[in-house]
């Protein structure tokens, strides 16, 4: 076991601090603005999802089964977008994707039946998995070079985005149509692209075909060079695998706050729609102000357990978002659970992604986005049947799991891949 000692170590050891200047350069800036814009565009649409479901008529089940189109064009986007990013770059991929997500988002509010919603959502749901493919595969290629786990500060900038996007969402709910709010939405991201994607570009340029494999030779030492090349590759898939499968139990969490918590509150709880979508605001300010802290936490605490403390936290405020029977109690179970996600999937996917690369950024956000994928039948189903705030308590047992899955992940790390 010393190579793995050695490996644990390496994991562990303190990045280097880069000058503020080059923390914080137009690239970083640029990056984080779309990081941003996704929440913000996801968001909008979250909040309008009790509009579209009464546009619609759809039940609990029928709305579930509309949904999953929208997990299953992310998911079955994903490995086409972590090719393209190696082919022609990461940067230029994350400008397209988040163009045709802004493009996409104003389209649910323009259907009246689940069918044409289900297929609008595919659209949707191909720009949501692309731009996040390619935005974090753009975000490992600067953690690796300012040699700082600076991860969740961008998904900061998402949570920010949707933090923003739900309540400016909840504050027009009243007075702006869903038409008009989602067209809206879509413009802002357009000219966010258009002038957040000038200043990306302009950053240094990466090779995509080569930054993955001299990150991990850089990293990993004088050992990578005793191992033989298929052991290595046999290890690193394992390791994305498990990676993904960490963040499909964070993102079965944040799809289920995303697809169900609005309702559960009007539905369940009795709140207005105004108190519904500060749910989701709350859930958002959470993980907003989670992930602004996590760069400091991992380097503090370590990202084992962070993530490890993470779940349980979420485990707990999930329990108390489906069980209890007030407004408040819920808000405040809210606030929880976005303060234990808040860095499960980011640091899942950072590590995926200096393991493998941009394919591996795709491997571990693929199985990260199928918890979104089998979130919103299971739990519509299951609501059907039992009820939604029972359903809601398998967020709680994954949000744990996902939480204790990190420790086989860390017994189970090559010593090519190392942070």
């Amino acid at each position: 076991m010393p190579l793995l000692n050695k490996t644990r170590a390496r994991s562990e050891a303190p990045y280097q601090s880069p000058s503020k200047r080059a923390a914080w350069s137009p690239a970083r800036l640029a990056l984080t603005a779309f990081f941003a814009m996704d929440g913000f565009l996801f968001a909008a649409w979250v909040v309008r999802i009790p509009d579209i479901r009464g546009q619609v008529s759809a039940t609990h089940s029928a709305l579930g089964l509309a949904l999953l189109c929208l997990s299953a064009g992310a998911v079955a986007t994903m490995p086409v977008v972590g090719r393209l990013c190696v082919r022609y770059g990461s940067k230029p991929v994350t400008i397209a994707s988040v163009a045709l997500l802004s493009l996409a988002v104003p389209l649910p509010a323009h259907t009246h039946s689940v069918l044409s919603l289900g297929a609008v959502l595919l659209l949707f749901g191909a720009g949501y998995g692309a731009a996040n493919v390619a935005m974090n595969s753009a975000a490992v290629d600067l953690v690796a070079e300012l040699r700082r786990p600076v991860m969740p500060s961008f998904h900061a900038g998402y949570s920010l985005g949707g933090l923003l996007g739900a309540g400016i969402g909840g504050l027009l709910a009243g007075t702006l149509g869903a038409g008009w709010a989602l067209a809206l939405s879509g413009a802002l991201g357009l000219a966010v692209t258009a002038v957040a994607g000038t200043a990306l570009l302009r950053g240094p340029a990466t090779d995509p075909a080569q930054a993955p494999t001299a990150r991990r030779t850089a990293e990993a030492g004088p050992q990578t060079a005793a191992r033989p090349a298929r052991g290595v590759t046999r290890s690193v898939r394992l390791l994305v695998v498990l990676l993904g499968l960490t963040a499909l139990l964070d993102a079965y969490g944040e799809g289920a706050i995303a697809d169900w918590a609005t309702l559960h509150l009007t539905d369940d709880v009795h709140a207005t729609a105004g108190l519904a979508a500060a749910g989701y605001a709350a859930f958002a300010f959470a993980m907003t102000a989670g992930r602004v802290g996590g760069t400091w936490l991992s380097i503090r605490i370590g990202q084992t357990r962070l993530i490890a403390v993470g779940g349980l936290t979420a485990c707990a405020g999930m329990l108390v978002v489906a069980l209890a029977p007030s407004v408040a109690a819920v808000l405040a179970g809210l606030v929880l659970v976005g303060v234990g996600l808040a860095n499960i999937f980011p640091l899942a996917i950072a590590q995926a992604g200096a393991a493998g690369g941009p394919r591996g950024v795709a491997t571990a956000s693929t199985l990260g986005y199928a918890g979104m994928l089998i979130g919103p039948p299971v739990i519509g189903f299951l609501a059907d049947a039992v009820g939604l705030p029972l359903a809601l308590t398998t967020v709680a047992g994954a949000a744990a799991l996902g939480g204790l899955l990190p420790f086989a992940v860390r017994s189970r790390r090559p010593a090519a891949v190392s942070h």
